[in-house]
């Protein structure tokens, strides 16, 4: 720790973050962090710097390259590492950690969730700061301590730790690996499936053995028929892309739970998010080109919106579940980027032979 009364006023902090989702959060509070350092430091600087760093044989960040980038900087009292892999001590999911040997402190952004991150955010930052460096006031501290969690006295190592809750904080995690996968993105990704799945989905329009069907079925078959084609899908794609992750090398293997539950969770959110614009695009084109007296011929009996809801709906599961199928005849359809298992892979030292496959 610094010695307080050889301090100057003001402090100034690296912050190191990985690339993507992480970078994008940093940069958003950089100035509200900022902001919290000068009431407590007097001045303060904040410098961003997006990297991936590398991972060592002992499934541990690589701090090797940290002095380096370090030295970029003039005066740097402490450096964050902001990641988005996910981290476990104790059974529990690692929030923080502080080295103070390194004057450093390594966060891991997923154990924030998806619920007012921005704030918890800086409030990480701040707790971790103020364990690095001395010279704060006394009450700032206790002012940025986490409400829900506890940090955990330094160890033999001189470390001091911040675990989640047993119970919050695995799905607070999840759902934050999610996020960080950005499902919205993959979208794009699926132009071979939105096309196979709007060809599909047309015939609903067209074929009234498919308006028969769906007036015959009730809501709740007609529920579990587009969850089951959701399944169905997110089933195929992870099978085509080889996106099951597996505890090949020696580690805790509830990391690869996590990675596995949080890209169940990404494609279930990207295929829902097709599945429900399919919908919509059915059902406005069925509206435009279904005759409300025809279609009451058809069925025999009067018709409404409702049945225009419900074959719309029996048409985009049938969409979906041909546009997974797509997917295996474009060359280009690639998400194996998208989980977090594969970008590890690209930190560790043989990466290169791991890019090739």
């Amino acid at each position: 720790m610094d010695d307080p009364s050889a301090r100057t006023p003001g402090i100034t902090v690296l912050v190191l973050s990985d690339p993507g989702r992480c970078t994008g959060r940093a940069e958003a509070v950089r100035e509200q962090f900022e902001e919290e350092l000068a009431s407590c430091f007097g001045s303060a600087t904040v410098h961003l710097r997006s990297t991936l760093l590398g991972i060592n044989d002992a499934d541990t960040l690589e701090f090797g390259s940290i002095h380096s980038l370090r030295d970029d900087y003039d005066g740097v009292d402490a450096v964050l590492i902001l990641t988005e892999m996910p981290r476990r001590s104790h059974g529990k999911p690692l929030i923080a950690e502080i080295l103070p040997g390194e004057a450093a402190a390594v966060l891991s952004y997923p154990t924030l969730g998806v619920v007012g991150v921005q704030r918890k955010l800086v409030a990480l930052f701040m707790s971790c700061v103020l364990r690095l460096v001395d010279g704060a006031p006394a009450e700032a501290r206790e002012r940025y301590e986490p409400r829900w969690n506890r940090w955990t006295p330094p160890s033999d190592e001189s470390t001091g730790q911040l675990h989640a809750h047993t119970l919050t904080g695995v799905p607070r995690t999840v759902f934050g690996m999610a996020a960080t996968n950005e499902p919205w993105r993959t979208v794009p990704q699926l132009s071979s499936a939105l096309a196979a799945a709007s060809a599909t989905g047309a015939f609903g329009i067209f074929y009234n053995s498919i308006w028969l069907m769906s007036a015959a079925l009730s809501t709740t078959r007609l529920l579990t028929i587009g969850l089951l084609a959701i399944t169905l899908m997110v089933g195929w794609l992870i099978l085509s892309n080889r996106l099951w992750e597996r505890a090949e090398r020696a580690g805790p293997t509830e990391v690869f739970v996590y990675y596995n539950l949080s890209t169940l969770l990404t494609l279930f959110l990207t295929v829902l998010a097709l599945y429900i614009a399919l919908f919509v695009v059915i059902l406005a084109a069925g509206l435009v080109v279904i005759d409300p007296d025809f279609m009451a011929e058809i069925m025999g009996g009067p018709v409404g919106f409702q049945n225009y809801v419900d074959i719309a709906w029996l048409s985009a599961a049938l969409g979906v579940v041909a546009g997974g199928l797509g997917t295996s005849f474009d060359e280009r359809t690639d998400l194996r980027q998208l989980t977090h298992g594969r970008r590890e892979v690209l930190r560790r030292p043989d990466s290169d032979a791991e890019r090739g496959r």
